[in-house]
């Protein structure tokens, strides 16, 4: 496959509700909702349309840039989660854009592929546990990017920027430093 997207940024979707219930998930319009958004993930959501395409000012990154295409898991039979499209939807508002979500959870290697083969910047959200699946897909191997997404991290970025020379992409972690309590270390 020619690679095309000069740069794919993969976030985890925003907070979600404990096992314990506590804190609960709540829909859009403010309803109890376990596949749904915390507060502290609405938050989250709000403030990654200003890390991502700031109304003033320039990205707080150069490593960032302002998505043209933005992925986010679908809900079907056997994923019921809205987070990850709850997660996105501000900065596709802010940004007129439609949100791509017709891959669910599962279906990473087919999505990767289609989001490298997409002109200019790409953003996807998703699902932790599978997001070093998409990393690999993308990279060609296991070892560059980190083998898991911690439980607890809600705030890294993983960049990925094609090469020139190699035509392959290069790794690197941003720290969204967006809410208080975010950690400023990259994923080990």
């Amino acid at each position: 496959m020619a690679h095309i997207a000069g740069k794919i940024m993969i976030i985890r979707h925003a907070e979600k509700p404990t096992d314990s219930g506590a804190p609960r998930g709540v829909a859009s319009d403010g309803t109890e909702d376990p596949e749904s958004l915390t507060v502290r993930g609405w938050t989250r959501a709000g403030a990654l349309t200003c890390l991502f395409a700031p109304a003033l000012g320039r990205l707080r990154s150069v490593a960032l840039e302002t998505p043209r295409v933005v992925y986010a898991s679908g809900v079907g039979e056997h994923s019921h989660s809205r987070r990850s499209q709850e997660t996105i939807t501000p900065l596709c508002e802010r940004l007129g854009l439609t949100p791509a979500t017709g891959y669910l959870k599962d279906q990473v290697e087919e999505m990767a592929d289609d989001a490298m083969s997409q002109r200019g910047p790409v953003l996807i959200c998703w699902e932790h546990h599978v997001i070093p699946v998409i990393a690999r897909r993308i990279l060609g191997d296991a070892t560059t990017a980190p083998e898991a997404w911690p439980d607890d991290r809600f705030d890294v970025v993983w960049v990925f920027e094609r090469e020139a020379r190699s035509g392959g992409y290069a790794f690197r972690q941003v720290p969204q430093r967006l809410l208080a309590g975010d950690d400023a270390s990259p994923i080990a």
